[in-house]
């Protein structure tokens, strides 16, 4: 008989990416996760194999670094070391026999692309056979990785979900828009993977930062850096100016995957362009993809402070416009990730949530990136600990001082202890709403802040209306949720604190801003004088026309920030609330006509919106769905107050929950308007 002659090799692709919870993960490698064995089929022709002539040795190879593991005839794998053991013999008496061999690698091995190699060795000869790649993921599964989340549920959402929700707005009136995560679109993963072989790390050093991805913290630094272009060969170059013309506009993208296609397919160059929630969108999918269990935050009044002292400086001139002094800013909204990791680094009592944000602000360690900072420390104002606890700290928690200057001298001061962090929240896990986590990051609440800014939208009290009155306190007070297309209705309510009359100037401005900035063009004011009688409370109601307001380039979110200043005639005294909201798009509403959806057949969703302006709209709707290889795109013209309904056929090709989305961007007016459906796709 002859000698034992390896015929062929099996990685088994199916059943392992199946058993590793891979499937679905498009790549041009088998996928699998740390800490979990992977079984492949060794086919061989001639006499059965004999471990007391030949060696099996596997060579596992990570680009400079490898390790030779030696096939074991029995045992258990190791937590801490890779290893192989012959589970079998397999028989058939009219081909090729095989064996099959379990792999294992450790739960702290680095994340990357490996190359597997078998070496046969007997006491003649020696031969070595290439079996080919496989890339090596975190694994929230195995309680021995330092990502392990113990609730499946939680994993689901985190891991496996490709599509979520993206809070926007202002916390009285929060605008959720879809975003497809797209981390099983076709060729994704690979480039994630490139994304690493492009940092910096690994270009100066290839060995260490290899070895260094063993750890998922420092894997989080490596991505929040290179999710933005500023120091690297980045993906996404960000832009706050409004000119948009070379690029996409931020609020046009829906989805990952084309931005991270766009990226690799132009060798590498930022893709044009970003904002916050782009940034932290397109981290989401790595970090998913990459096995690392991530979610989307937004934190509402998202304070920037640039030189670290907890506090935000807001200036405004007698006559309510808000002015662009200092480098301070406070957010409108902030859109960040959180990766749940343990942190040995930091002792006992920080492991978790970690913020990590790839939108570039502020340098750490010379580069632009945030984090990984854990949100315990943050709720412990544990300023001392690293990454970044101070800026994510000032972010949720800084004072606002709010002056109203003339001529370069301070007519007034006060402080407002709430306005900074007024709602923190991301997509509730298993359902299309928001969670309030707040009080994840925040421990001095005496009651919900997302009650709180209902109540004081309902009351009109103004966050600093209720500061230092001097004899007269004044508030705003929105009339309904602002909507595009339709005019502003607001109250100023002044009170009279004391037992004599006053005579007051009132001070009524309007600006337009973008979400991250002070404003800058006032858009609407009103000024007057009026007499109050003692402890009188007068309403006087305002209306901002739409046509004031009306927006030059595509926006999904239009933001306002509304001033009042009243001024008391005699003592020259003046007290100031002011409001920032935004003003809200019609929706698209979404319809499946057949709520039994399954792999691969097809459906019809329908697309429905009525104009609700009093001229025709015109503008291109695309539909998408996650988990779907089509794309409907189509330009349409809707006529005042006409309805659409527009119906797209799609075949899912994966089971499980997917969002069908929409999006229509008009030009006349220049808005972007969603819509989504979530459908649970049945396995074929």
């Amino acid at each position: 008989m002859d000698g034992f002659k390896l015929q062929s090799i099996n990685l088994q692709q199916v059943q392992n990416q199946i058993r590793h919870k891979t499937d679905g993960l498009s790549s041009s490698t088998l996928v699998l996760r740390r800490g979990q064995a992977f079984t492949v089929l060794l086919s061989y022709e001639g006499r059965p194999f004999d471990p007391m002539t030949e060696k099996l040795i596997f060579r596992i190879i990570l680009g400079p670094l490898s390790v030779e593991v030696p096939v074991s005839m029995s045992g258990q794998p190791s937590p801490t070391q890779w290893s192989a053991i012959l589970e079998r013999g397999v028989s058939d008496p009219t081909g090729p026999r095989a064996l099959s061999v379990s792999l294992s690698s450790p739960a702290s091995a680095s994340v990357g692309v490996y190359t597997l190699q078998l070496r046969v060795e007997n006491r003649w000869t020696l031969r070595t056979y290439l079996f080919g790649q496989f890339t090596l993921l975190c694994n929230p599964w195995s309680q021995a990785d330092s990502v392990f989340l113990p609730s499946e549920d939680l994993r689901n959402e985190y891991v496996r979900n490709d599509f979520g929700l993206l809070f926007k707005g202002s916390p009285g009136n929060i605008a959720a828009r879809p975003w497809s995560f797209d981390q099983y679109e076709k060729g994704i993963l690979d480039i994630c993977m490139k994304l690493l072989q492009l940092s910096p790390q690994y270009q100066a050093d290839m060995g260490r930062d290899l070895q260094n991805r063993s750890n998922p913290v420092y894997i989080g630094r490596v991505i929040s850096a290179m999710v933005n272009s500023n120091d690297d060969r980045g993906v996404l170059a960000g832009n706050w100016s409004g000119e948009y013309s070379d690029g996409v506009n931020p609020s046009k993208w829906s989805g990952s995957a084309d931005i991270l296609r766009m990226w690799a397919e132009t060798q590498f160059k930022p893709v044009k362009y970003g904002q916050c929630w782009v940034f932290a969108a397109v981290m989401c999918t790595v970090m998913r993809a990459l096995g690392i269990p991530t979610r989307v935050i937004t934190n509402f009044n998202s304070a920037h402070d640039t030189n670290n002292n907890m506090v935000i400086e807001e200036y405004y001139s007698e006559m309510g416009e808000k002015l662009s002094f200092g480098k301070d800013s406070i957010w409108n909204f902030h859109v960040w990730v959180e990766s749940w990791m343990k942190r040995p680094d930091l002792g006992q009592g920080y492991d978790g949530w970690q913020v990590l944000d790839p939108t570039p602000q502020e340098r750490s360690g010379g580069t632009f990136r945030c984090g990984p900072a854990a949100v315990k420390a943050v709720y412990q104002q544990k300023v001392d600990v690293q990454y970044d606890v101070p800026f994510v700290y000032a972010e949720v928690n800084a004072d606002v001082h709010i002056m109203i200057v003339k001529d370069g001298k301070v007519l007034s001061t006060s402080v407002d202890k709430k306005r900074v962090g007024a709602l923190i929240c991301t997509k509730y896990p298993g359902a299309m709403r928001m969670q309030d986590v707040t009080s994840e990051y925040k421990n001095e609440r005496g009651e919900s802040m997302m009650r709180a800014m209902s109540s004081t939208a309902r009351s009109g009290e103004g966050a600093t209306g209720r500061m230092a009155p001097k004899g007269v306190a004044v508030s705003l007070q929105l009339l309904k949720a602002p909507v595009v297309g339709e005019n502003i209705s607001f109250n100023v309510i002044i009170t009279n604190t004391v037992a004599v009359p006053k005579l007051l100037r009132k001070h009524v401005n309007a600006q337009n801003k973008e979400y991250n900035r002070n404003p800058t063009r006032t858009l609407w004011e009103a000024h007057d004088d009026l007499k109050i009688g003692p402890n009188e409370t007068v309403t006087i109601k305002h209306e901002i026309p739409f046509n004031n307001y009306m927006m030059e380039e595509a926006e999904e979110d239009y933001l306002v920030n509304l001033t009042v200043v009243i001024e008391d005639v005699k003592s020259q005294e003046r007290v100031l609330a002011t409001e920032e909201f935004n003003i809200r798009s019609p929706t698209l509403n979404v319809q499946i006509q057949n709520e039994n959806v399954s792999v691969n057949t097809q459906q019809v969703a329908t697309v429905n919106f009525t104009n609700p302006f009093s001229v025709p709209v015109s503008g291109e709707l695309t539909v998408a769905c996650s988990g779907l290889q089509e794309r409907f795109q189509t330009r349409l013209t809707v006529q005042p107050r006409e309805t659409m309904k527009i119906p797209v056929s799609f075949t899912p090709r994966l089971a499980g929950a997917k969002m069908i989305y929409a999006s229509l961007v008009l030009r006349n007016p220049p808005i972007i308007l969603h819509g989504f459906k979530t459908i649970n796709v049945q396995a074929s």
